[in-house]
């Protein structure tokens, strides 16, 4: 069967290898899965879950109790007042613009204090980009606060909120298209408690994506207003065919939810286009998920370390969110290890990827995708930008031995 998969049999033997080096990290991340399977179960429970929940509500999408249901299984899980979970919401990307345009007006100061954001979240500040519709083009002054040997520059942060008001300081959970490392928890709880101590008017709101059940806690529960993710992403568990989260304290949902639909409407309307099952059944196998992704990337990075490349966390860090770097040593290498990816995944794994333009983003890409949902990256996938020093960024894995044998695929095809 693997030699009918083109797997090098070397490679097999190394994997196994690396596996018994990986069992102390497995173990961990069994742990983290049991205690969010818990959360959820606990949630499912309290709302009175039952099948009547998944009917297809249709038009304005009025007394809809499903949907109601499943915005208080996130308000539950992730330890807030209100939530707002919808289809509409199309990626992560709309659910941070709803949520700044919610939040901030003219005249207001939002400030970065994880450094530069990624590509796309560029355009909807302004910094990049022509858009007449960016919140710099509609008077919203951004500021940013470099990170300090991978954590926040908390010193720095206290005296520029000491300075002027700012509205809302904002946290990008994970690394994107940089070299930093993602953000824990832990460290989200420091920074959050020290601005606390000198602005309690301030929004802290933290981009969640690709981190959410990563972890034992969330950035909700140690002191952030408002979390923002995808259900493309981890909670989605290849399950929801689209949509977006935006949890938090009732008022701020409540202003996000009035940018989502209108003034004075707010979460009381949008149907469910008969996407409740898939939404529940995406938080229900969520943990699970994310568990077999961070495996998948866990054996990722032992491999590909052994195989002499540089690679992000290594295979004993703590992880905070699911994403693994690999620096290839050239183009033609980020390009073939792509490829690889894209021949073990389960859809257009007979395609030949070809870099190219992606809006928003301002070098060429390659990506690696053969999702069931389009663009779910808590599927296997693997993109990165053509250019020094030609970083692969891999992510997902709906179950670890699809995620073992298309990796595998992947290192067969860079050998060769």
């Amino acid at each position: 069967m693997y030699n009918g998969l083109e797997i090098s049999k070397e490679l097999f033997e190394l994997s196994a290898q690396a596996e018994q080096e990986l069992q102390s990290t497995f173990k961990k991340f069994d742990e983290i899965c049991l205690y969010n399977s818990a959360k959820v179960l606990k949630a499912f429970g309290d709302v009175k879950l039952t099948c009547t929940d998944f009917c297809e509500n249709t038009g304005y999408g009025y007394y809809d109790v499903g949907r109601d249901k499943l915005e208080r299984v996130y308000s539950q899980i992730f330890h807030t007042e209100d939530a707002l979970v919808r289809p509409q919401i199309m990626s992560g990307t709309h659910a941070l613009s709803l949520t700044f345009f919610g939040l901030l007006k003219h005249g207001d100061t939002l400030i970065s204090i994880s450094g530069e954001p990624y590509d796309s979240l560029k355009s909807i500040i302004g910094l990049t980009g022509e858009s007449r519709n960016s919140l710099m083009a509609h008077g919203v002054k951004y500021e940013q606060i470099d990170l300090v040997d991978n954590d926040f520059d908390i010193k720095t942060i206290i005296t520029r909120l000491k300075q002027s008001p700012v509205k809302m300081v904002e946290i990008q959970r994970s690394r994107g298209y940089s070299a930093r490392l993602s953000l824990s928890v832990e460290k989200i709880e420091r920074v959050c408690k020290a601005i606390r101590e000198v602005d309690t008017n301030v929004i802290i709101m933290v981009d969640n994506c690709y981190g959410d059940f990563v972890e034992k806690r969330e950035p909700t529960e140690v002191g952030a207003d408002i979390v923002v993710g995808s259900l493309m992403k981890n909670l989605g568990a290849g399950q929801a065919k689209t949509g977006g989260y935006i949890v938090g304290t009732a008022e701020y949902v409540h202003d996000v939810a009035e940018r989502f639909s209108a003034p004075c409407v707010a979460k009381d309307v949008g149907a469910n286009l008969n996407q409740l099952m898939s939404f529940f059944k995406g938080i229900y196998h969520a943990p699970s998920v994310v568990n077999s992704s961070l495996k998948t990337m866990a054996l990722a990075s032992n491999l590909l370390e052994k195989l002499g490349y540089q690679v992000s966390p290594r295979f004993d860090d703590q992880r905070c969110d699911i994403v693994q770097t690999i620096e290839l040593h050239s183009a033609d290498e980020l390009i073939e290890f792509c490829r690889g990816i894209q021949k073990g995944v389960a859809l257009e794994n007979y395609v030949t990827l070809m870099p190219s333009p992606m809006p928003g983003y301002p070098h060429e890409e390659i990506m690696a995708s053969g999702s069931f949902i389009s663009g779910s990256t808590i599927e296997l996938s693997c993109d990165g930008p053509i250019c020094p020093p030609y970083t692969a960024y891999m992510q997902g894995g709906l179950t670890y031995e699809y995620g073992k044998l298309g990796l595998l695929i992947a290192l067969t095809n860079l050998k060769k």
